[in-house]
């Protein structure tokens, strides 16, 4: 346990210090490698990465129709409503965010508006591992499905069957995707980032991803012309806020729930009470006894810590330093805190909302900004899908009235032609 009050401000930076990430000059020598090769051979070399790194044979890059369509047919009963109550909670959240264009007379004549546009053609990266992440489908589908995107194309790794798990594929039939590319890490990103014979060229990609992945989004959002990234991805992450009346157990349990997805994922609590502190300590050692990915958990919670804070309000001041990804509040009347709340991805509010809820079916969005990045990015939403762009519409009088800024303004900035652009429609309405 630590003392919050007791620290320096360099101990206290300390107790915040996330894990350093692990991208390395040989992560970003190999990631250049495989996205210069994918640039040159397109599906040739998907095909080889998945010789080499998945051991396949007989390759190919394009889940069938037939196989999505049939999808439901592989699921149990339970967890195909699970996906679907999943979905419908998320579309009915994001539908929720639908924008609407803005327009407004700035000046007689003078018409101002602001319009929203989907983007065309979108990609969505759902990262492999020991177990489906159909969530992960859903959360970037449902966002692109609502937008009306024309393009959406959805890449994942095979599974250790060599092939791709019916319940990703079942939700993204759901979110009305029908391009799924068999092929994951860098090589996947760059395929949509260039485009190749299967797999079409899209003009954003969307979605975590390992240390190569995440490379290969950065590298190409900064070198190929028209192609960007949601946000930046790091190491799982929660924050909880708690008094002395939170259950120990309950904040055992979503510190853990973080905890489990990687040995670099960090957990904090800031709480006021000393027994809660201790009392959560215990709880967090039974319930380690009890899981599968304990040794992974036990890791994370060296980069982890518990601090005893003189106030919620010192709690709050001290996340927002942090910035974490998820934020639980597991305090009496939790609400009248929500005004303090600085620097959050999302927010769990109140005993009975883990972070889980929204990891699957609360209907919020469980991409979201880490290793502080909420300082400065949002939680995906609807919006990330698309573009804005503004319209003006003047008239012969609007233009009249307008004239007696720009003119001052040009002139001032040395910029003659500009001018000149507005004085020659007014001769010509002068001579009219």
């Amino acid at each position: 346990m630590i003392r919050w009050n007791e620290l320096t401000s360099q101990q206290q930076q300390g107790a915040l210090m996330r894990p350093a990430l692990s991208a390395s000059i040989n992560v970003e020598a190999a990631v250049n490698d495989i996205i210069e090769q994918v640039k040159s051979n397109g599906d040739s070399a998907l095909i080889t990465f998945a010789e080499k790194f998945d051991k396949r044979n007989n390759v190919r890059l394009r889940v069938p129709q037939e196989e999505i369509n049939n999808s439901a047919q592989a699921l149990n009963a339970e967890l195909k409503a699970a996906i679907e109550t999943a979905y419908s909670n998320i579309k009915a959240f994001h539908q929720a965010q639908l924008p609407n264009n803005t327009s407004l007379e700035t000046t007689p004549g003078v018409l101002c508006e602001l319009r929203y546009q989907a983007i065309d053609a979108v990609g969505l990266y759902v990262p492999g591992g020991s177990a489906p992440l159909p969530s992960s489908v859903l959360m970037q589908g449902v966002c692109a499905q609502l937008s009306g995107a024309t393009t959406i194309v959805l890449a994942t790794p095979v599974n250790g069957d060599k092939k791709i798990d019916p319940a990703i594929l079942y939700a993204a039939k759901l979110c009305g995707i029908t391009t799924v590319i068999e092929s994951g890490g860098a090589g996947a990103i760059a395929a949509m980032a260039f485009g190749t014979d299967t797999v079409p060229k899209v003009s954003k990609v969307f979605g975590p991803g390992n240390s190569y992945v995440t490379m290969a989004k950065q590298i190409l959002s900064q070198s190929q012309p028209g192609f960007a990234i949601d946000m930046p991805a790091g190491p799982s992450e929660v924050l909880v806020i708690a008094d002395e009346r939170a259950n120990p157990e309950f904040i055992a349990a979503d510190l853990l729930s973080q905890a489990e997805h990687g040995r670099d994922s960090q957990v904090i609590l800031l709480c006021t009470n000393t027994l809660t502190i201790e009392k959560t300590q215990q709880a967090i050692e039974a319930q380690l006894a009890l899981l599968p990915r304990a040794d992974i958990a036990r890791a994370a919670m060296q980069n982890s810590s518990l601090i005893l804070v003189e106030s919620i309000e010192q709690a709050f001041a001290v996340s927002a330093e942090y910035g974490p990804e998820h934020l639980i509040l597991q305090l009496r009347e939790p609400e009248q805190y929500l005004p303090l709340v600085n620097n959050a991805g999302s927010v769990f509010v109140g005993d009975y909302t883990p972070e889980s809820a929204g990891d699957y079916a609360s209907g919020t969005n469980h991409v979201l900004p880490t290793y502080g990045y909420s300082k400065v990015y949002s939680s995906l939403n609807l919006l990330d899908f698309f573009r804005t762009y503004t319209v003006q519409t003047i008239s012969k009088q609007g233009l009249k009235a307008l004239s007696s800024a720009i003119l001052p303004l040009a002139e001032a900035e040395g910029l003659d032609a500009h001018a000149y652009a507005v004085k020659v429609r007014l001769e010509q309405l002068n001579n009219d």
